[in-house]
């Protein structure tokens, strides 16, 4: 996975497959930048991503609570059409913002 720390901002690139492969890592990689840079935002890049599963999702509603105990805030960017389906049908679109590129 590859991340980028710009001030209180984490940014997570997310992989072509978001799953139970790939999850934990992602999870355990994130949980310790947030505590060592002192995160307060997570962005989350869907760029690269075309399949996203449970524990993908399990992955993002487990970063928004962390960041959210903190009071900070998650969203999400370059999102595809599927992604944002599978994002609004399990419900995260609820907690997490999905911002669109402008042309």
């Amino acid at each position: 996975m590859k991340y980028q720390v710009q001030e209180n901002c984490l940014t997570i690139f997310l992989p072509k497959e978001l799953d139970h492969h790939n999850a934990e890592e992602i999870r355990r990689e994130a949980d310790y930048v947030i505590e060592r840079s002192h995160i307060r935002y997570i962005i989350f890049d869907f760029e690269e991503t075309k399949f996203c599963d449970s524990s993908g999702i399990g992955v993002i509603m487990g970063r928004y609570k962390r960041i959210y105990m903190l009071g900070g805030e998650v969203c999400a960017v370059h999102t595809n059409e599927r992604m944002k389906k599978m994002l609004t049908m399990s419900g995260v679109t609820k907690i997490m913002q999905i911002y669109e590129e402008e042309n």
